[in-house]
């Protein structure tokens, strides 16, 4: 397919598409390079249309969010990366139902929830990805998670766009059905909530707010958790008391606040925060046995 033919469909539908494209802009770590084309649609079904596009004419092509939980390759990406769009919530009628955009911020999902006096997505405030990667990843904190108030997911598979119930999702710690079939894209998703107190809830959401500026590195760019919790530990204190706490490759760094945070130090490349992956889980498995499985994503 030629680059024409894609500039043609993007300017028909109104998406923006640019050329080399630098992906440190569009990750939280602030690191990758160039992607050779980078499209936004606005809506949902612009998102649907392009995806089919791009796989009918055989583009390489990959979907992100906000690139919160993203590790971008220093070398770039020699394809299409398409941003998820952020559109705007829909209501139900009776006003504790929600479908929203897979670009749409869980911060902001929750935040208005909360103004409407709804509960079920407090645990949220402060989670920088988007509704698309907290379902895919079945995102979670402070006992609450995705599973607890999803209801259907509308996705894009190669067969077409289905529509996925809460059981089909096969929710698990960081796991849904998405993660085993990567070539399925999340386009919106559907949560019913629980009318609750306003001001209780808004005061729960300023706890955990407060609680993560308390210990977690937020002044520094990084991709949140870099190890999903193994089973019967937390990756973090596993971390610390292998002594890794500030260990450092290039310009990626083990957080000296919290451990289970990679962070970058300025200037760290792909390569540095892989290397200092790697690193801190051979270090683990040899001092306590156990296996550390990276929760951030890289983008291939």
């Amino acid at each position: 397919m030629s680059e024409r033919e894609l500039f043609a469909f993007a300017k028909e539908r109104d998406i923006v598409l640019l050329e080399n494209e630098p992906l440190c802009d569009h990750t939280s770590f602030r690191i990758g390079g160039l992607a050779r084309l980078f499209a936004m649609p606005k809506t949902v079904e612009q998102l649907a249309e392009l995806l089919a596009f791009a796989a009918q004419k055989g583009l390489k092509y990959a979907v992100i969010g906000n690139g919160s939980n993203l590790l971008a390759p220093d070398e770039g990406y020699d394809g299409l990366v398409i941003r998820t769009p952020e559109e705007a919530p829909r209501w139900s009628e009776d006003g504790t139902a929600v479908t929203v955009a897979s670009g749409w911020s869980m911060t902001r999902l929750s935040a208005e929830a909360a103004q409407r006096g709804l509960t079920g997505l407090t645990f949220a405030q402060g989670i920088p990805g988007t509704v698309g990667g907290a379902v895919v990843m079945n995102a979670g904190a402070y006992g609450g998670q995705i599973a607890d108030t999803l209801v259907s997911s509308r996705c894009m598979t190669p067969w077409g766009i289905r529509t996925l119930t809460a059981e089909e999702h096969h929710l698990a710690y960081r796991h849904s059905v998405y993660a085993d079939n990567p070539d399925w894209v999340c386009l919106e998703a559907t949560f019913r909530l629980t009318p609750g107190e306003k001001e209780a809830i808004l005061a729960e959401m300023a706890d955990y707010a407060q609680r993560r500026r308390d210990k977690q590195p937020l002044e520094w760019p990084s991709a949140g958790s870099t190890f999903k919790r193994p089973e019967g530990h937390f990756a973090g204190k596993l971390i610390e008391d292998a002594g890794l706490k500030g260990f450092t490759v290039g310009g990626a760094q083990v957080s000296e606040k919290h451990a289970g945070f990679v962070i970058n130090r300025g200037g760290a490349t792909c390569a540095d925060v892989l290397s200092l992956m790697e690193q801190v889980s051979q270090t683990v498995f040899e001092k306590f046995g156990v296996r550390l499985e990276p929760e951030v994503k890289i983008l291939k």
